[in-house]
């Protein structure tokens, strides 16, 4: 991956390796490193199973399976490094885990208000859907392909419409088993970062974005 910046090449490496180590450690990884719900622990095989501080960030790592780690990769590596060269490797390492955060938050709210069973929740698409978010607002008339829709539109359309069958799906529980306000809440996170950045919050940066 020697055309990629740093940042966007060592997040594809670290969840690499991290989804081939859960085939050697997969109960221990899963158990200390999903998120788990907040709320009481509970004991299985040994296991303390249940929410740690650590946890919303090295869920970000985890997949559950080939074709969830590959289009969460895939993501990464087509948006991951247009936005990365727009903010510098910095500033887009600090946006990558802040959406990555604010996705767990976000999920750890609705599991603890909605609860639906002991679960965890793992992999890195709250932070991609940041990352999506921002090539939207950054990049907004660039051209963009839907999978299941092969029409080209506009960034800022398809990021819309995206957030949008999140929402629906999120809201009417079609389908379950994906953590879609965890995917929103990533979205709510770049846009805090992103604004923030802009100037256009409460609190203002010492050096604004350029767009």
């Amino acid at each position: 991956m020697p055309d990629l910046p740093p940042v966007t090449r060592n997040l594809l490496i670290a969840n690499l390796v991290v989804f081939l180590l859960q085939y050697f450690f997969r109960e221990p990884l899963l158990v200390y490193g999903a998120l788990w719900p907040l709320g009481p622990h509970q004991y299985a095989e040994g296991y303390d199973i249940g929410f740690q501080v650590w946890q919303v960030v090295t869920y970000g790592f985890m997949h559950g399976g080939w074709q969830h780690l590959l289009f969460n990769m895939l993501g990464l590596y087509m948006f991951g490094g247009v936005i990365e060269q727009t903010l510098g490797a910095r500033k887009f390492a600090i946006y990558y885990f802040v959406c990555l955060i604010v996705a767990a938050v976000a999920q750890l709210a609705v599991m603890y208000l909605f609860p639906n069973g002991f679960y965890p929740t793992l992999g890195a698409s709250g932070a991609i859907f940041g990352v999506l978010l921002a090539f939207g607002m950054l990049y907004p008339h660039e051209k963009v392909l839907l999978f299941m829709l092969p029409v080209p539109m506009p960034a800022w359309l398809f990021v819309i419409l995206y957030a949008a069958v999140e929402l629906f799906l999120g809201v009417t529980g079609t389908q379950a088993g994906v953590a879609h306000f965890a995917h929103l809440g990533g979205m709510v996170g770049g846009v805090v970062m992103l604004q923030y950045w802009r100037g256009k919050l409460p609190i203002k940066p010492k050096r604004r974005l350029m767009r």
